[in-house]
């Protein structure tokens, strides 16, 4: 099972790593597209980035779920805490590093999508091959947020707050 599980955890490295980095020209490509613009960045800023991890790690994990005759339940939580921790790393490393050197860099930026996206899975993979239980109260907390966030995605991208999160870094 562990070697099933380094595999997944490969795979969903490479599916969500490309599939982020297309969709940060998605919304371009679409010409602007309404719908596109709900699931890939329709500007700079960190919270639009963050889409990048979010959707595509999603996926993943559907198609993942699809492709399974046994899922285990404890796998959704997993999913749900490597998704939310991938997502809140890119703000949190963004912020860090330009906090400290006091501008962003491009190179910084790229990197930060792809170390979340590694950690958000390495974590997965850790918890899956821990054997540690998540109380079934935990599990619809994290999916309830999991859900929260999707819809903040789908709200604050065309009426995002007045806040420094949604305004595109100088």
């Amino acid at each position: 099972m562990r070697k099933k599980l380094f595999h997944y955890m490969l795979s969903g490295i490479l599916f969500t790593s490309i599939l982020g980095t297309l969709s940060h020209f998605l919304y371009e490509w679409s010409g602007g597209n309404l719908y596109v613009g709900f699931f890939a960045p329709v500007n700079e800023s960190v919270w639009e980035h963050m889409k990048l991890l979010f959707f595509p790690m999603l996926l993943y994990f559907t198609f993942e779920k699809l492709m399974s005759v046994h899922y285990p339940v404890s796998r959704y939580c997993c999913n749900a805490i490597a998704v939310l921790t991938g997502s809140f790393l890119i703000p949190v490393l963004f912020y860090t590093y330009t906090g400290i050197l006091g501008r962003h860099l491009a190179p910084l930026d790229i990197a930060i999508f792809y170390i979340s996206v590694f950690m958000a899975f390495l974590l997965r993979f850790r918890l899956s091959v821990s054997g540690k239980k998540i109380s079934k109260t935990h599990c619809l907390w994290l999916t309830a947020l999991t859900l929260l966030i999707f819809l903040c995605f789908l709200i604050f991208t065309y009426r995002p707050p007045d806040i420094g999160l949604f305004r595109i870094p100088a």
